[in-house]
């Protein structure tokens, strides 16, 4: 599924390995720390960001992945028009 404007299904929240990428650079996070705190595999990890696109891993991982950035104060931006993409909540 290459088409970013797919990225939602149903009830599943997809998001795609820039945005991972993007997330982890704003939480100023390693692959490792990723890892940790979404109990999997650096591997997975690496390989979830490697694609642009929606990462060819599986539901469970990709949703352990967004559970724990969005748990460390991301929010996922859907497709609108200009891309998807993140930001961090409101702190306040």
């Amino acid at each position: 599924m290459d088409d970013l404007s797919e990225c939602q299904s149903g009830d599943r929240k997809l998001i795609t390995g820039a945005q991972i990428r993007a997330a982890r650079g704003l939480i100023r996070w390693s692959a490792d720390a990723l890892a940790e705190s979404s109990k999997l595999g650096v591997a997975t990890v690496r390989r979830a960001e490697s694609v642009d696109g929606v990462p060819t891993i599986t539901e469970a991982n990709l949703a352990a992945i967004r559970a724990a950035l969005e748990a460390a104060g991301v929010l996922f931006i859907e497709q609108n028009g200009n891309g998807p993409g993140v930001r961090l909540k409101d702190r306040k």
